[in-house]
């Protein structure tokens, strides 16, 4: 339960600078218009935050903290989680800075941000199946 609080926290920490960052270099360059640097904050907050929080609550009561597919969970997961992030942080840094990408590079982010949420899913799949298996021991 502690590796999953302090995950919890760790994420937590990343949300709040993603926030800052957000708003500290959207000002300092008076940029109004949209950006993807707007949602990573609350990605962080939900997808890390508040997810980690919850599964810890979670393995309180339960044995999923033993289950080898969680423990293969947490590495996918936290492999996508930041990855998808990052891709986000580069299209947003980008968009405030009024870049516009040649079409192979801005495919390549969108790439990465793909293999990202494909891991993501793949992650999620893991997760259900263990809890799924917790839910027939109870």
């Amino acid at each position: 339960m502690k590796k999953l609080i302090n995950l919890s926290f760790v994420y937590f920490i990343l949300a709040m600078i993603a926030g800052v960052f957000y708003r500290e270099f959207t000002k300092f360059l008076n940029f109004t218009d949209k950006t993807t640097l707007s949602v990573i904050h609350s990605h962080l907050l939900t997808l890390g935050t508040f997810m980690f929080f919850i599964l810890a609550l979670f393995s309180i009561n339960t044995n999923l903290l033993e289950h080898k597919k969680f423990n293969t969970f947490l590495k996918v997961y936290n492999i996508s989680l930041p990855l998808m992030v990052i891709t986000m942080v580069i299209r947003g840094v980008l968009q405030v800075l009024g870049i516009n990408l040649f079409s192979a590079l801005n495919a390549s982010i969108s790439g990465i941000s793909g293999i990202a949420h494909i891991l993501m899913l793949i992650s999620f799949l893991m997760l259900f199946s263990v809890l799924r298996k917790i839910e027939k021991t109870c």
